[in-house]
């Protein structure tokens, strides 16, 4: 049975990459659900029941129809309080929407920008709107029709437009244990930018005050709810990962140093090689040949 269901969940994986799309209705809190890389899709979530959304450092209790605008680049998570739990989900990275060339980024959404608010409250005639234009996106998404990406991106825009008329709901509240939380999301999102996948494509997010600008909240929050915590630093946590995956890209890839310079963010190999070297007392180089 395991095997069957890290299978299933290995071809969603499979699937959500190669299409960068992917969207199914939630009938029950079973089907609610779905493993996947977090860190490259948004997210757009139509549901009805009552949960606890926490975004970043916030928390809202929702109740009746929700609409949710996730942001692969800030922490989320769902707890789901009742029983039965019913909508629509769909799945798609920035590549997948901008395809046509004529959406703006994805980042200057009043939804899905940092330090938006993502959750509105949505009426019965609202809800059965919304609710057809997931049914169209899943009959599209199971056709062979030449066009169907375009028809897709084209629901998904009238989703955000519709959106755009509503006014959030504000009654987000602060999580108890503000500096418990707000580590925890910071752990979360530095987490999130690894493993490094892709020898092109280098980390977004490099320093504390990244970290905080991603979280919208001061740095100086941020340091002192990390180092009350964890008795650590944010800039020690954040190199801490980065030795680590750069252990993992010199031990497992045939990258060059260069390469793995850029995937990391460091703008010149010798900056990474001045701090590989600081951090753990022997270059790049070395380490490689030692492993070998």
């Amino acid at each position: 049975m395991a095997t069957k269901m890290e299978r299933s969940v290995s071809e969603f994986n499979n699937e959500l990459k190669l299409k960068g799309f992917n969207v199914w209705q939630l009938e029950s809190d079973s089907n609610s659900t779905k493993v996947y890389s977090r860190k490259d899709f948004y997210k757009i979530c139509l549901t009805t029941g009552k949960s606890i959304i926490h975004y970043a450092d916030r928390s809202f209790e929702a109740e009746g129809t929700v609409l949710f605008f996730g942001n692969p680049h800030v922490p989320y998570s769902w707890e789901t309080l009742s029983t039965t739990y019913v909508g629509y989900t769909c799945l798609f990275s920035e590549e997948f929407l901008k395809a046509s060339e004529r959406s703006e980024s994805l980042q200057q959404s009043p939804f899905f920008k940092l330090g938006g608010t993502p959750i509105l409250r949505i009426d019965e005639t609202q809800r059965m709107f919304l609710n057809t234009m997931f049914q169209k996106m899943i009959e599209e998404h199971h056709t062979d029709y030449i066009f169907r990406d375009e028809l897709i991106r084209n629901y998904i825009n009238l989703i955000i437009h519709e959106a755009l008329k509503l006014q959030p709901s504000e009654n987000f509240n602060q999580h108890k244990n503000a500096s418990s939380r707000i580590t925890s999301v910071f752990l979360e999102l530095l987490e999130r930018q690894f493993p490094v996948e892709n020898v092109d494509r280098s980390l977004s997010l490099k320093t504390a005050q990244d970290y905080a600008s991603a979280l919208s909240i001061h740095v100086n929050y941020l340091n002192r709810a990390v180092k009350e915590i964890t008795g650590k630093s944010t800039t020690s946590h954040i190199r801490d990962r980065l030795i680590s995956e750069a252990k993992a890209l010199l031990q497992h890839t045939d990258w060059n140093i260069s390469e793995i310079a850029y995937a990391l963010g460091f703008e010149y190999p010798t900056y990474f090689n001045n701090f590989f070297k600081k951090t753990t007392g022997t270059n790049p180089t070395g380490f490689r040949e030692a492993m070998v």
